[in-house]
């Protein structure tokens, strides 16, 4: 063998290779953790993201015919059998001193409490109050109280009433004050263009102007909806946090697809 052939034979294993590595497929690169810290105008919040396709979204109050789980560590505790991973959870509507939900509920296709329309005092009944609810398949929408009751025929997989509405058609609520005084830990719901619902909590006292800013602008949600203040809680498995307070009432569950595993 000549000193050329012999240099080609060693390169040729090299080249194939190398050849053989740039042509094999690499794995797809995991999804970003749901919810990550964001701020918005000097304030901190904690932004939690659901992805049609990726996520399913659930109402949960307690255990089947049982009394409600009244905070995140019973919900994370008392999960049932072979249900799918959590990828988070936050408390989501008004509800009574039983932990029961005052407006309109839906969970699994069962309707536990009809529509709210009266007039009344606190936030709820701050109109227009709205209603945040989808299907099994990923359509999940946040409306006005009134607009859901005219427009809305099929019974949804889930939905949850609370108020007030934070954005209405790209707008802020027409009596939220751009930083009006009353400063609280709130959390809410909006869902943007592209399907995807964010869930916001603020890791700090905020006022209802600027965490439906945050929505409008930030997250370009065109509606968004108050879910509540002072009691406002995230369970957030991937980085360790279940937050604790004062009891809570309805909770929405947001779990990682089976088909998002496949």
């Amino acid at each position: 063998m000549t000193r050329l052939a012999g240099i080609a034979a060693f390169a040729a294993p090299i080249l194939l290779a190398a050849c053989s590595s740039e042509s094999a497929p690499q794995p797809p690169k995991p999804p970003p953790p749901p919810c990550e810290g964001g701020s918005f105008e000097g304030a901190s919040f904690t932004h939690c993201t659901a992805v049609p396709g990726r996520h399913t979204i659930h109402a949960v109050l307690g255990p089947k015919d049982g009394a409600p789980y009244r905070s995140l560590s019973q919900l994370a505790v008392n999960r049932p059998a072979k249900s799918h991973e959590v990828a988070f959870a936050m408390n989501g509507g008004m509800f009574d001193a039983d932990g029961q939900p005052i407006g309109y509920y839906v969970e699994e296709g069962e309707k536990r409490q009809a529509l709210n329309t009266n007039e009344g005092w606190g936030n709820f009944h701050m109109l227009p109050n709205g209603v945040f609810y989808g299907d099994a398949g990923g359509n999940w929408h946040v409306r006005k109280s009134d607009d859901f009751e005219k427009s809305v025929t099929d019974r949804p997989d889930f939905g949850t009433q609370s108020g007030p509405m934070l954005v209405i058609a790209g707008k802020l609520h027409p009596r939220i004050d751009d930083d009006g005084k009353s400063l609280k830990l709130r959390n809410g719901v909006g869902v943007d263009a592209r399907g995807r619902a964010h869930f916001v909590i603020s890791d700090e006292p905020v006022s209802f102007g600027k965490l439906a800013r945050y929505f409008r602008d930030a997250l370009k949600c065109d509606n968004a909806l108050f879910l509540d203040g002072s009691v406002s809680s995230l369970w957030d498995p991937e980085h360790g946090r279940v937050d604790g307070g004062p009891p809570l009432g309805p909770l929405i569950v947001v779990e990682k697809s089976a088909k998002a595993h496949r």
